[in-house]
């Protein structure tokens, strides 16, 4: 066995990364064989920015014990920022994947700084005046967005803030050769999707190479021991501030991220889809999978997201079946004779806490 697999936090780490490895490969497999019914193949590339959703919460709620429930308006400055970048380098860059590329490293900053800017007031909450705050953030950040009004031309980027709601795009003074990209209240409409599913993959694999390299490192373990007692780790010289805000801007940054990758894959995208159902979809995706579990939250976030399509045949009841599956979930994965017959069957598997207080 080489050297670095030795260490059983990073055969962990290998074992997760290998297994969505696997279920990239079958998955690819399959819809070009189309053994996928397109209704699901169609929700590929919002399932892969749902994971990194899950993932980059799943960080600050689960690892850092901070219950943030306005994670959607991160994903909101990351989706409108990163299609206004793909959009604007249409004729410079012609290469959709290197545009890509550059609408989600503009998402993930324009989202780092934003949840910079929002964490300094934030972050001196906690409990429920901290998730009451952060949901308030969210709904401000969505209608910061709905009053926008952007376009391009040879000129450069426009931009007008409809605060009033008389301006219009024709308030921009574009040229014949400009057009607008963000409509207001419309959003953003007649958009390029460059994304992918292959680039999807691809952010996913790294939201869980810096989440999970975050956790295990020096970093990492201060910010459990925030979590668990801030005034014993303010006693030896760990400033609580400080990891709570790492751990908020790296979420926010990946949430953008994801938010890029999940507005370039539409044509046509609402502010209004970054509300706070957004934001408890997510959350219900890091609680299913369990806290500071990032494969829980893989599967969690995966199989809720095709859950309501794979219902769709049940017409006006499929909402009502999903909420059904929801508490029999939340029911089984809480009973203690349902865990003891598990843990009887399989093999005990330490959770990811465990392993990285273990090698502390």
């Amino acid at each position: 066995m080489p050297q670095f697999l030795k260490n059983k936090k990073t055969r962990h780490d290998f074992v997760t990364y290998g297994l969505v490895i696997l279920a990239f490969i079958v998955v690819s497999f399959m819809q070009a064989n189309h053994m996928i019914p397109r209704m699901i193949a169609g929700q590929l590339v919002p399932i892969c920015a749902y994971i990194v959703m899950a993932i980059s919460l799943n960080l600050v709620v689960g690892v850092a014990g901070d219950l943030s429930l306005g994670h959607a308006g991160f994903m909101s400055v990351g989706a409108y920022t990163g299609i206004v970048a793909a959009m604007s380098l249409a004729e410079a860059v012609p290469n959709d994947g290197i545009r890509l590329v550059i609408a989600l490293l503009v998402g993930a900053a324009s989202a780092a700084l934003a949840g910079f800017i929002i964490g300094i007031p934030v972050l001196r909450l906690s409990g429920d005046y901290l998730a009451i705050v952060t949901l308030a953030f969210g709904e401000i950040i969505k209608e910061v967005v709905t009053c926008l009004i952007v376009g391009v031309d040879e000129r450069g980027i426009h931009a007008l803030f409809n605060l009033t709601g008389k301006l219009t795009v024709d308030d921009l003074g574009l040229t014949e050769t400009g057009f607008a990209i963000i409509k207001g209240a419309q959003g953003a409409a007649g958009t390029e999707t460059i994304s992918s599913f292959f680039a999807g993959f691809l952010l996913v694999m790294v939201a869980l190479v810096v989440v999970l390299n975050l956790v295990r490192s020096r970093t990492g373990r201060a910010i459990l021991a925030v979590r668990d007692n801030r005034i014993a780790a303010e006693s030896v010289g760990i400033s609580t501030t400080k990891y709570r805000m790492i751990a908020f801007v790296v979420s926010a940054a990946l949430a953008g991220a994801a938010g890029a990758l999940f507005g370039n894959s539409f044509s046509q995208l609402s502010a209004t889809k970054f509300d706070f159902n957004m934001s408890i979809l997510i959350l219900v995706f890091v609680v299913l999978g369990g806290l500071g579990n990032m494969r829980g939250s893989i599967v969690a976030a995966a199989v809720l997201t095709i859950l309501p399509e794979a219902l769709r045949q049940f017409s006006d009841y499929r909402m009502l079946v999903y909420a059904i599956v929801l508490i029999i979930v939340m029911i089984a994965t809480n009973n203690d004779t349902l865990k003891n017959l598990i843990s009887r069957v399989l093999p005990k598997r330490t959770s990811l806490e465990e392993e990285v207080r273990a090698d502390a």
